[in-house]
């Protein structure tokens, strides 16, 4: 496998850490295995604390990944919290829109406590997405 994924749960969402090397192939899987964790543990909130290496997926692979994932998670995940641990803002915003315009509740963020607050908010209001990155990395409201 080379992946790592440690799944921490607390109250109202699952802590995902994933380490390891970055290919499409891995994200598939990670996310698969989150699924079924959501599954068992009813809970379907989830904070995405990604920290692969290697090259990053272009726009086109991304593309590709999104597209085909969406299918999946459409109606399944409540809220996604991302980390965008390589601060690469422009693709981690790419990701984010072509996900949102397929109906997947998901955020990106540069920080674990930036991702808690959205989750938070998103259990108050949770037809509301109320946090984007900026280009520069800093988040609005």
């Amino acid at each position: 496998m080379s992946y790592q994924l440690e799944i921490e749960r607390h109250p109202t969402y699952l802590h995902a850490r994933v380490t390891g090397q970055n290919s499409a192939d891995a994200v598939i899987q990670y996310m698969s295995d989150i699924k079924a964790e959501c599954e068992k543990e009813s809970c379907f909130c989830v904070l995405v604390e990604e920290k692969l290496e290697g090259k990053r997926l272009d726009e086109m692979e991304v593309f590709s990944l999104i597209s085909q994932g969406s299918s999946d998670a459409l109606g399944f995940f409540e809220a996604l919290a991302y980390i965008d641990a390589r601060q690469e803002f422009e693709i981690a915003k790419f990701a984010e829109s072509v996900a949102v315009n397929r109906g997947i509740p998901i955020a990106i963020f540069s920080s674990v406590e930036d991702a808690k607050n959205w989750l938070r908010h998103r259990s108050e209001d949770s037809d509301e997405q109320k946090f984007f990155i900026d280009g520069d990395g800093s988040d609005t409201d």
